[in-house]
This record gives structure tokens, C-alpha cells and sequence, in this order.
């Protein structure tokens, strides 16, 4: 698969050692400052990176943007965040282009200070004018646990958008999301590119949940490089959209240690709070991860999820519907047949719950995965 970069973008994409051999230094510029926007975590212990990212894009203009991946550089106090501005200084004077232009996110071990003395000796060997196209090597370059990179396009008019994406593990976004970076050469005001990627990431990332931990470093970012020319918005933000739910889904589908991608649809709700929440209840429920592993057609654990969300006062078990893909399971009972071919369409790699409350007409969706001894493998080894 080849896919470049829209017009206007070259990256590089290196080793500087943060961690092993593998590619842990990305760099994506623009030919000059451009529109651009980004939305972060809200923890608490929010990074360095985001810090400096959301000082610097609130301007909505931006001319680089650099990923230093297997390496958080959290909870490291004021050295953390004298190294994030070394980095972003050093990308800066290497580009010829003010510090202010550069966006940086971190991604990796909480805890641990960059190995700055290897960072300082990769920022001296940035080139100035980096001429690389790949959008692949960039979604490579900012992986860490994930076993596959993350890449999606799309067309708007006579403008492309392409994207890029990366976690599987301590997802679940309260703004954005891991890490992903979005381009286009669409021009376009910043202003419009703001609110359009704020719609677009509520509707995507922030409706994927992997294991209901929001990252201190979560970033999301857009630069839109102009150099295609306008396009309708409604066609840019539709190809954004294209973008953010392919790699919505590719992160889901790559949950650490996971088999399935799980859908939950809410619909029939009171509104769209009501019918997110109980889909994030229903995907983030352990044990209802565990019975899809299993292809275990246990809907009672469904009911559980829905049932826990006790705020909810106008939801009622006479009302509500419970479906696996298109099978209703509650309240029509299942034979034993029924429940063997449930079992076999839950063996496959995309399982669908389908959920009607009864309370009102909006509906959601959000995406998750399985939850496999593999997870908690991977976990529990990470740092040793």
C-alpha cells in the first residue's frame, strides 16, 4: 500500500534511539505556516507535549508538527517540560521557522525523562528541507504496541486528506485521542478547520473505548496546507470524517491483545448523552468483552451494562430491545438452535450489538474490542 501525503507536506523519519532500533522520531512540515487545530486530553497529568501543543496551535496556525514515540515524558516536572521545549526549539531552527510553529506529542512510558543527550544528537542531524512522502513511514514512525500502522485518505473535491493514528492500549479519549495527526492541501480558514475537526473527532475517536483509561497524552491534530485550493466544507468535513471512523475502527480492531471489533449501537434514545453513555457502558463492561471473546451469546451481561447506568430513570426493561448483529435476544427468547448459530456469528471477527431504549429518537455508536489474556499480558510486562 502506498499513500502519500497531500500536497504541501514532506516528513522524516527516523531512529534516535528512545527506546530500540525501530523508527521513533517523526517529523511532518508544511512548506510555509498554515491552518491548523487540535483538541487534547483532559487529564490531569497532562503531558509536556500537550502543554506546549495547545499553547502553540491556539493561534490555529502551525508549520510542523514532531512525534517522539516509546517515550510519554510524563510526570517528569519542570525538566519534562524544559525537554519538550528543546525539542520543539531544535525542530524549529533545523526548519528555519519560529518555535511557536512547531507542535510536538509525546507517546509512551509514563515517568521516564527523553534520553536527551540521543535527542540532542538527532535533532543536530534534521535536515532542513525533509522531502519524504510516505504517510505509511509517518504512521510507522509514531507507533508503540500497535502491531500494524495506522493510515487512512479520502478525496474532497479537488483536495485530499489523509491521516494517520496510533494506540491500542489506555484508550478511552475524553477529547481526541492516542495520537493521530490529520493533513490536507484543502485551503481553508482556521477557524472553519477547528470547528470542523472538533465534530468530526466527537463522532469518531471520542467513541472508541479499548479499556476505559484516558491517556495523559492524548493529541489530535490537522494542518491543511492550502495548496490544492477551496473545496466545499461540507465535502471536506465529510472526507474528514471518512478519515477519523477508518482509523477509529483500526485502532479498536487493534486493541492490545485483541481478536473482535465490537460495535455498539444505541438508538432510540433520549438523547445523544443517554445513548452514548450506555454504549460506553456496554463496550467498556469486562464482562461483556470477555463473553464476546468466548462467543459466549450471554446478553444478560448486556442488560447488566444497560442496567448500571442507573441516572437513567426513564429507561425500563419493558421498553428496551437487546440485538447481537441482527438477532434480537431480549425480549424474545432464544432456543437452543438460535443461541448455537449466535455463537457461531459471535466467532467472527466483527460482533454488533444493537441496543433500542425506547426513551427517544437519537441514537450512537462507539467502538472497543475484545478482552483477551493477551491484554493483560502485554500490561503487565510494559515497562519490564
Amino acid at each position: 500500500m502506498t499513500i502519500s501525503l497531500p500536497l504541501g507536506f514532506h516528513s522524516h523519519v527516523t531512529n534516535i534511539g528512545i527506546k530500540d532500533s525501530s523508527a521513533d522520531f517523526t517529523l511532518v512540515r508544511a512548506e510555509g505556516q498554515c491552518a491548523a487545530a487540535g483538541v487534547f486530553t483532559q487529564s490531569r497529568f497532562a503531558g509536556p507535549s500537550v502543554v506546549v501543543s495547545r499553547r502553540h496551535v491556539a493561534n490555529l496556525r502551525a508549520h510542523a508538527v514532531v512525534v517522539i514515540s516509546k517515550n510519554a515524558n510524563v510526570a517528569n516536572g519542570s525538566v519534562g517540560m524544559d525537554d519538550a521545549m528543546e525539542v520543539v526549539e531544535g525542530v524549529a531552527n533545523a526548519l528555519g521557522c519560529a518555535t511557536e510553529d512547531v507542535l510536538i506529542a509525546s507517546t509512551g512510558v509514563i515517568g521516564r525523562r527523553y534520553p536527551m543527550d540521543r535527542v540532542r544528537a538527532g535533532l543536530m542531524n534534521l535536515p532542513n528541507n525533509p522531502h519524504d512522502v510516505d504517510a505509511l513511514a509517518v504512521a510507522r514512525g509514531i507507533m508503540t504496541t500497535d502491531t500494524v500502522p495506522k493510515v487512512a485518505e479520502a478525496n474532497a473535491g479537488s483536495a485530499r486528506v489523509v491521516g494517520v493514528a496510533k494506540g491500542v492500549g489506555m484508550i478511552e479519549p475524553n477529547m481526541a485521542t492516542l495520537i493521530t495527526l490529520m493533513f490536507t492541501d484543502a485551503a481553508v480558514d482556521g477557524a472553519d478547520l477547528d470547528r470542523m475537526f472538533r465534530r468530526v473527532i466527537d463522532k469518531t475517536f471520542n467513541c472508541v473505548s479499548i479499556d476505559t483509561d484516558t491517556s495523559t497524552s492524548d493529541t489530535a491534530i490537522v494542518m491543511a496546507s492550502g495548496a490544492a485550493g477551496p473545496v466545499d466544507l461540507e465535502a471536506l468535513e465529510s472526507a474528514m470524517y471518512e478519515v477519523a471512523l477508518s482509523l477509529t475502527k483500526q485502532v479498536a480492531r487493534d486493541g492490545e491483545g485483541a481478536e473482535k471489533l465490537i460495535e455498539v449501537c444505541v438508538d432510540q434514545a433520549r438523547d445523544e448523552h443517554q445513548a452514548k453513555t450506555i454504549a460506553k457502558s456496554i463496550v467498556n463492561s469486562p464482562l461483556v468483552k470477555t463473553a464476546i471473546h468466548g462467543a459466549d451469546p450471554n446478553w444478560g451481561r448486556v442488560a447488566m451494562a444497560i442496567g448500571k447506568c442507573h441516572e437513567f430513570t426513564d429507561v425500563s426493561e419493558d421498553r428496551v430491545i437487546i440485538r447481537f448483529g441482527t438477532q434480537e435476544v431480549f425480549p424474545t427468547p432464544l432456543g437452543d438452535s438460535d443461541l448455537r448459530a449466535l455463537s457461531d456469528y459471535m466467532k467472527g471477527e466483527d460482533v454488533r450489538i444493537h441496543v433500542s431504549l425506547g426513551t427517544g429518537t437519537t441514537s450512537a455508536t462507539v467502538w472497543g474490542c475484545d478482552l483477551s489474556d493477551g491484554y493483560v499480558r502485554i500490561n503487565a510486562d510494559y515497562t519490564t
